[in-house]
């Protein structure tokens, strides 16, 4: 039996994806700026460019709309992360600084979502709560597990592994929540070699500064 995708099929599939991406991103945007209760039905779809109707096709009401808006950061951490530290090899250190990385380029991609992940979480009906909070600790544990992996190699100096992954994961939300302000000196990569360098020289063992020179903004030892 073949595994190819009927194009058909697959075409139908990409048009749902993106309209769904592209009603999501303007329920982030109009929700940012005004709040979930400001925000119809009717201002979503003018502002998606498409029919009442057609939304409810893919969403149940606004609150449904709210809460994919927030998920849909988590399930970028969940596919994107892993993927990233899966990339770096088996260097702790180095999966601790790809994890950052992966978690500060969502927020860059969705910060509208995310601002939305502090204002509006508690709009949302107790088993959407759940649902976050659920996804959140799924996305964190294979940071966490870097972090924990490093202290155990003796690479890292931290007594608590999840006191630093949240830590981490603070930072790259504050991209989003502090954007205005970064952005006049630093794009997303800059952000990241610079909080990935303050945050790693109070984390690296000392005796292993000058194997991660590149990733602390160290000189080379001659």
């Amino acid at each position: 039996m073949s595994d190819v995708l009927d194009p058909d099929v697959a075409a139908k599939q990409a048009r749902a994806a993106h309209r769904s991406r592209q009603l999501l991103d303007a329920a982030a945007r109009l929700m940012e700026k005004a709040g979930s209760e400001a925000v119809s039905m009717q201002a979503l779809a003018t502002e998606a460019g498409v029919s009442v109707g057609l939304i409810y096709r893919y969403f149940g009401s606004k609150d449904d709309v709210l809460l994919a808006v927030i998920t849909d950061v988590l399930t970028q951490f969940e596919a994107q992360v892993p993927a990233a530290i899966a990339a770096a090899g088996d260097d702790p250190v180095r999966r601790v600084a790809a994890a950052f990385g992966a978690y500060c380029r969502v927020i860059d991609s969705r910060r509208h979502a995310a601002l939305l992940t502090y204002r509006e979480s508690n709009a949302l009906a107790p088993d959407g709560r759940r649902q976050i909070k659920d996804l959140e600790l799924l996305t964190i544990e294979p940071l966490q597990q870097a972090i924990a992996d490093g202290i155990a190699d003796g690479l890292l100096v931290a007594p608590h592994p999840e006191l630093v992954a949240y830590n981490l994961l603070l930072l790259a939300h504050a991209w989003a929540l502090k954007h205005w302000y970064f952005e006049r000196t630093l794009d997303i990569e800059a952000y990241i070699s610079a909080q990935l360098a303050l945050s790693l020289r109070a984390l690296v063992a000392p005796e292993h500064v000058d194997d991660y020179a590149d990733l602390l903004g160290a000189p080379t030892p001659s």
